[in-house]
């Protein structure tokens, strides 16, 4: 089989569900068509909740058949969620089934960390919010195992599915910067930190920029998929969010952009990171983008919340069907309760309908009971999160905002851009919904020469894709509601 020059494979594992995505670029057109979807089921075993990393490897192999069918691609890249990672001993084999970030053994690994390197020292090195379950406290919280005792390799998401297509061994600098172990300024692992933490630097990969090529497929990937025999893989920027943010269609250096999903990462990009002591009480991280740019933002729970409500609701045999709740929640009373959805208890999965009532409850507010108004109330919180993030942001890096730029599947829910832009008071910019996929075809494309630097990349997307846009209701009335609903919406702690 003869390899296409302008199809591209986009492999993007997501926390709920993986799709391999087709990018076809060249003569100005950008365009997507899925090849394959499959669900990303975490399962719960005696040693807490895991990955199911080969059944997503086979989802990926799926994919793969899909795209050779559909004619072959002239290469793939793997994008995925950040800071899990696999082990793998002496001979490449993988130790177990990779942990999920919402298993609960991390909860008290930070301590450990601190007593080594404090709060303040690591954000100088890391320039990392503080999240309970980034890779340097799984990796404390598995001190003393035989698992950590026996692993020769330390493989992120990512590297991990890449691995087992090309062989290779490494680690794509953008997720990299997501596990605590990165030095911001430098751009590599953090010897400092690593000899402070007594982790063994030999666990870390050798680290990938975007657009390196990784290797070529395996043969029996090769023989698996039916795709052609050298077929390259490319690094793309293999954290999700980064390559969201690749595809942001931004024009001006005032938008900021919020990629919104399971979680809502919104923030801003910049030159170099902010390491000021008030950011990192603000709870904002500095994460590696393309091309050295730094993803100045703040991770807020985002869409998981709609989600968990609306799982559980299917549980019980109640409606839960997305675009009826969406209505009811339009038709809801504004701003009857409002909630932190940073607060702890809504990291787990679990009855998060109850626990929005008990939050209410507890803060003075009435507990919502009908569904519609809990959407309405995760949606108006989400807003109003988004608000108080990019607010935060602006002051802290010293940027003006014109403008707002929402990717990622949370762009399909106009009743969530519509308040974004009434809470923000900004014209919100939604869509592309596909920014990852797409963000990580363009970084293939432009390994292949297709396209030009990140500008014109964006310009691309600006030209091709379907952008809704939702202008603010600016009256005193509005703007008041807003103010009144913020004051009472007393955020979580953030940063230790």
């Amino acid at each position: 089989m003869s390899r296409p020059s302008d199809v591209f494979a986009a492999v993007d594992l997501g926390a709920t569900s993986g799709r391999v995505m087709l990018g076809r670029v060249g003569n100005g057109r950008l365009g997507l068509t899925e090849a394959h979807r499959f669900p990303n089921t975490p399962v719960p075993l005696p040693s807490g909740l895991h990955w199911d990393a080969l059944g997503l490897f086979g989802g990926v192999l799926d994919g793969l058949r899909a795209a050779a069918r559909a004619g072959g691609v002239a290469s793939v890249g793997v994008d995925t969620w950040a800071v899990d990672y696999g082990l793998l001993d002496a001979d490449g084999v993988l130790l177990g089934p990779p942990h999920h970030y919402r298993d609960p053994r991390t909860e008290h690994a930070a301590e450990a960390v601190w007593a080594k390197a404090g709060p303040t020292e690591l954000y100088r090195i890391t320039g990392l919010q503080h999240l309970p379950f980034t890779t340097v406290f799984q990796l404390a919280s598995a001190a003393g195992s035989a698992r950590l005792a026996a692993a020769g390799r330390l493989l992120l998401m990512p590297d991990l599915m890449v691995h087992w297509l090309t062989g290779a061994v490494g680690a794509e600098e953008t997720n990299a910067s997501t596990t605590g172990l990165f030095d911001v300024r430098a751009g590599g692992w953090s010897a400092e930190l690593l000899g402070r933490l007594g982790i063994d630097a030999g666990l870390l990969p050798p680290l990938r920029s975007p657009g390196d090529r990784l290797g070529e497929l395996l043969p029996y990937v090769v023989e698996s998929t039916g795709l052609s025999a050298g077929t390259p893989v490319t690094a793309v920027a293999s954290h999700d969010t980064a390559s969201a943010v690749v595809a942001v269609p931004a024009t001006a250096p005032d938008s900021a952009y919020i990629s919104c999903g399971t979680w809502s990462l919104a923030g801003l990009e910049l030159d170099a990171p902010v390491l000021t002591e008030e950011s990192r009480a603000a709870g904002f991280t500095n994460e590696r983008g393309i091309d050295g740019t730094v993803r100045y933002l703040r991770n807020t729970m985002g869409l998981w919340l709609l989600e968990e409500c609306r799982r559980v609701w299917a549980a019980r045999g109640e409606p839960a069907e997305l675009g009826p709740l969406l209505a009811r929640a339009a038709r809801a009373e504004p701003f009857a309760a409002v909630v932190d959805p940073d607060a702890p208890e809504f990291l787990a999965p679990g009855d998060v309908p109850e626990r929005i009532r008990a939050y209410c409850r507890r803060t003075g507010q009435p507990a919502p009971e009908d569904p519609g108004a809990v959407v309405r109330c995760v949606l108006e919180s989400l807003a109003l999160a988004h608000r108080r993030t990019l607010r935060l942001a602006a002051g802290l890096a010293g940027r003006e905002i014109a403008r707002i730029h929402l990717v990622g599947g949370g762009a399909r829910n106009e009743l969530l851009c519509r308040l974004t832009a009434d809470a923000t008071g900004l014209p919100v910019v939604a869509g592309p919904a596909e920014a990852t996929a797409l963000g990580n075809v363009l970084v293939q494309a432009r390994a292949a020469g297709l396209v030009g630097d990140l500008a014109s990349m964006r310009a691309l997307v600006a030209r091709t894709q379907a952008l809704r846009h939702h202008m603010p209701q600016n009256d005193p009335a509005g703007r008041a509601a807003w103010d009144a609903a913020a004051a009472r919406l007393e955020p979580s702690p953030r940063n230790p």
